[in-house]
């Protein structure tokens, strides 16, 4: 296999990977993570997400003067033990800084999360996984998911993967999105824009839901 990107990306273009699905006509956007416990660097699951909470600003502005359906999420675990984290405690430690109830798991004060606005709590990666958000997508006849958040190689990935799955278009904003690994944030991109969303631009996502 090669190790030059744009070999890879040549090789998949070939191969008729990387098609546009394109925006559809009633969008939803979707808001992951963007909770103090990542958003703050000095945090155990944290990084300097700046530069991503400013992309996100401009779309937040957008979708609210339009009255799109706009879904925030959290991770949050209730149990002392953090049992209902289930096995993935024994693969990383920073489950401790999501209990219900701390700041870690508020959403980061600089993003405008109205009162209208929804708020998943999740558990796992995609918050597609034990939640309802298939419903209350359903019930507003949305078609298309613009995605933002954190991180990138997890939950971003994640709820792309699923939004496909479950037949909504996944539109991730490559400015929107970030993660710990710049590498990690880059090949989840390249295998994003490939086989399961459309990674589009800030402008661009902007001029549509304008």
């Amino acid at each position: 296999m090669s190790a030059d990107p744009k070999s890879d990306a040549e090789f998949f273009k070939q191969r008729g990977f990387g098609l546009r699905m394109g925006f559809g006509e009633r969008p939803a956007l979707i808001v992951i993570d963007m909770v103090k416990a990542f958003t703050n660097p000095e945090m155990m699951l944290g990084a300097n997400l700046d530069a991503q909470v400013a992309a996100i600003q401009p779309l937040l502005a957008a979708a609210h003067k339009r009255n799109l359906l706009v879904l925030f999420s959290t991770v949050m675990y209730d149990d002392a033990d953090l049992r209902d984290a289930g096995i993935w405690t024994l693969k990383q430690k920073g489950c401790v800084t999501l209990r219900s109830g701390t700041d870690g798991v508020q959403v980061d004060g600089r993003l405008d999360f109205r009162k209208g606005d929804s708020l998943l709590v999740k558990k796992y990666a995609s918050r597609f996984f034990g939640t309802d958000p298939v419903s209350r997508l359903n019930s507003h006849r949305i078609d298309t998911l613009i995605i933002v958040g954190c991180t990138t190689s997890g939950c971003v990935r994640a709820t792309a993967v699923d939004s496909l799955q479950n037949g909504f278009r996944p539109m991730v904003v490559r400015e929107g999105v970030g993660d710990r690994s710049s590498a990690a944030h880059e090949q989840s991109l390249f295998d994003l824009q490939a086989k399961y969303a459309d990674v589009v631009s800030l402008d661009e996502t902007l001029q549509y839901l304008r």
